[in-house]
């Protein structure tokens, strides 16, 4: 739904977070609006806005594969931030509650995942030994490794779409999508 007004979330139809092709609904693609995500009991999880939502979307489920499965989307058609807060603000009020993902859990939603938090003891305790050439491909393997098991998350949700991974970030323990 298009409008430059609040529609309650209530009101709104939720559907699928990905098709049966295993894709994020093309509907989103290139749209400016807000979103809310729910888990597959549909409990609120995360509210957002963006101007394009699919690319928004499609980071979400990266850092958090397991918290969407719903979604209610309201587009905008000369979006601003006041407008697009004013919805967040009162889809969260509506909800009675604040989702994990605008409260204690945002910044799992917002940010590169942190490679670097799966470390084990004796691999922080490598890390901490080695020069910043050595550094940087220890890091760039720890990436690679929360990469692969983030896809084989994907994998098991049968997603099928295309996920570039940005090399750059890699350098540094991080992951997010180029």
């Amino acid at each position: 739904m298009t409008t430059q007004t609040a529609t309650a979330l209530a009101e709104l139809s939720p559907f699928s977070y990905i098709t049966e092709q295993g894709e994020i609904p093309s509907q989103v693609k290139g749209k400016v609006g807000i979103y809310a995500i729910f888990n597959a009991a549909q409990t609120l999880q995360y509210v957002g806005y963006s101007r394009d939502i699919y690319l928004s979307l499609k980071q979400h489920l990266v850092r958090r594969p397991n918290q969407c499965h719903w979604l209610k989307v309201q587009t905008v058609e000369r979006p601003s931030r006041t407008l697009l807060e004013g919805i967040r603000d009162a889809w969260i009020a509506e909800n009675g509650a604040l989702p994990p993902g605008n409260g204690p859990d945002i910044g799992g939603w917002t940010q590169p995942i942190d490679a670097k938090q799966t470390l084990s003891t004796s691999e922080q305790d490598e890390l901490s030994q080695l020069d910043d050439r050595a550094r940087i491909k220890f890091l760039k393997k720890i990436a690679r490794r929360a990469e692969a098991a983030c896809i084989e998350t994907l994998k098991q949700r049968n997603i099928s779409m295309t996920l570039r991974f940005n090399p750059k970030l890699k350098e540094s323990g991080l992951l997010d999508l180029k």
